[in-house]
């Protein structure tokens, strides 16, 4: 599942560059379904960050692997709730 998930991440980095910001997997919860990503450039702090994760990223990664079911942001980059 980690190779699929980076490959869905190349994917969607490409745009997030495009706007001066980036993701990094950092683990995968491979039982409860749980992908956990850094947000990075000018994704920290970004006040879309919360939507481009649950509206990018994770609509995007839960599309393309089906055992993905939730993706969360630890870290400094990650949106406050």
């Amino acid at each position: 599942m980690k190779e699929k998930v980076e490959e869905v991440l190349e994917k969607i980095e490409v745009a997030l560059k495009a706007d001066g910001g980036g993701i990094e997997l950092v683990d995968i919860d491979e039982e409860e379904g749980i992908v956990f990503v850094s947000l990075k450039g000018a994704c920290v702090g970004c006040p879309m960050a919360s939507m481009t994760l649950s509206n990018g990223v994770e609509r995007v990664l839960k599309n393309e692997i089906p055992e993905v079911k939730e993706v969360r942001a630890v870290g400094e980059g990650a949106p406050e709730s």
